[in-house]
């Protein structure tokens, strides 16, 4: 609740539940949905930090207690932290989550009333695909192209043309639009997590306590790290002694502790990548969406109990058996071959 408090001010929209597209499943899931913008963070986040945030700004070298600018300016702290995001060179076997959006303001109301998380009745095409719509009032909009994909890369001008096809489907009246994203979001199969953390503590990936992705910090399957970013903030706040080395060593338990929990995630996305064809991908989520709503609120929070991972491989299996089986082993994808 208290993290929550702190975290209101960030948050943009809010919806009171959430829909799901599928060619056999269509739901509408009575779970809240809220959504950080780009424009509200920056905002709430000034507006605390003030003149003590320089942004914009390169980095030519991060070191246990200095930072070193682009225009060589030199900070000195008894602190530094790193979370400029994921270092491709971890030791991770990786799937990825790659995404296009485009925020439209219509002439006339578009008539979305709720979030489509997943309306993945469009074809399916590089790993699972679907197209994600928040409606933010009466008129505006963002229509999103998103793709689970064996590689990371991905064509911007292509994508946004299945945007555009999309909202021409759907007829909605685009008088401009206000603006454009794209990324690529990490789903992890496997990997050495003490690799990983004896080349940080040995200095071989740079100075700085590692937080959020460079820490493997975040959500196994959808790739979000906001939760563990809230919760590793709060920790680190609340320490008596912040040092480059007490925060370094505590994301460190924190970032082992989640490993060892999140096992059963990873060998779910082995299923996911590994077992189904990138075609029928699409199969493996809608089997999950009829889930309950406790153990969809459970997987997003990755808290699965006990009971909820038996669910979820209950019934008729979206994937070959054979296939599944060779997914379980971790070491089925790492170390690689």
């Amino acid at each position: 609740a208290a993290q929550r408090k702190w975290l209101t001010p960030f948050i943009a929209h809010r919806w009171a539940d959430q829909q799901l597209v599928f060619p056999d499943l269509t739901r509408i899931v009575d779970v809240g949905y809220n959504t950080i913008t780009a424009e509200r963070f920056h905002e709430a986040a000034m507006a605390e930090l003030g003149d003590a945030v320089i942004i914009s700004t390169d980095v030519s070298e991060v070191a246990d207690d200095h930072v070193a600018l682009g225009d060589g300016r030199l900070i000195e702290a008894g602190c530094v932290i790193d979370g400029r995001g994921p270092d491709t060179s971890m030791p991770l076997a990786l799937g990825f989550q790659k995404f296009y959006g485009v925020e439209i303001e219509c002439a006339t109301p578009h008539g979305e009333t709720r979030p489509t998380i997943m309306d993945a009745t469009v074809d399916q095409d590089d790993g699972y695909r679907f197209v994600y719509t928040l409606p933010y009032d009466a008129h505006r909009m963002l229509v999103e192209d998103t793709y689970y994909s064996d590689g990371e890369d991905h064509a911007p001008e292509r994508l946004r043309q299945r945007v555009d096809d999309y909202i021409a489907q759907h007829g909605w009246d685009v008088a401009r639009v206000t603006r454009t994203e794209e990324g690529v979001l990490p789903v992890v199969l496997g990997g050495d997590i003490d690799a990983l953390w004896r080349d940080i503590r040995s200095g071989k990936r740079g100075g700085g306590a590692r937080i959020g992705l460079r820490a493997a910090l975040f959500h196994p399957t959808t790739g979000y790290s906001l939760p563990d970013a809230v919760r590793v903030a709060d920790h680190v706040s609340g320490l008596g002694n912040v040092t480059t080395a007490r925060v370094a060593e505590e994301v460190e338990r924190i970032s082992r502790s989640a490993w060892q929990e999140r096992a059963y995630f990873r060998m779910l996305n082995r299923m996911l990548f590994k077992g189904a064809e990138p075609d029928k991908r699409v199969t493996v989520f809608q089997h999950f969406y009829r889930s309950g709503r406790g153990t969809i609120e459970r997987f997003y929070a990755a808290e699965l109990s006990a009971l909820d991972k038996l669910r979820i491989l209950l019934g008729k299996p979206p994937i070959p058996i054979s296939r599944a089986l060779q997914c379980l082993p971790e070491r089925s994808v790492w170390p690689p071959a």
